[in-house]
């Protein structure tokens, strides 16, 4: 992977993360938005986590 794709992939991941751990907080438990925003969060922690493997193994 090349890093500018990297990067810019990582900032996606982040921003995705970070938005949706922000609506968290507003969302009321037990309601779709909730299970929308936590489904987000995770796929933002995931993207993450890959991007940190993929980066890690092309070095």
């Amino acid at each position: 992977m090349s890093p500018e794709a990297g990067q810019l992939w990582f900032r996606v991941a982040i921003f995705i993360t970070l938005t949706s751990l922000a609506l968290l907080f507003f969302q009321q438990p037990g309601t779709a938005e909730f299970v929308v925003t936590v489904l987000a969060l995770g796929v933002g922690i995931i993207m993450i986590a890959l991007i940190a493997i993929i980066a890690r193994k092309s070095q």
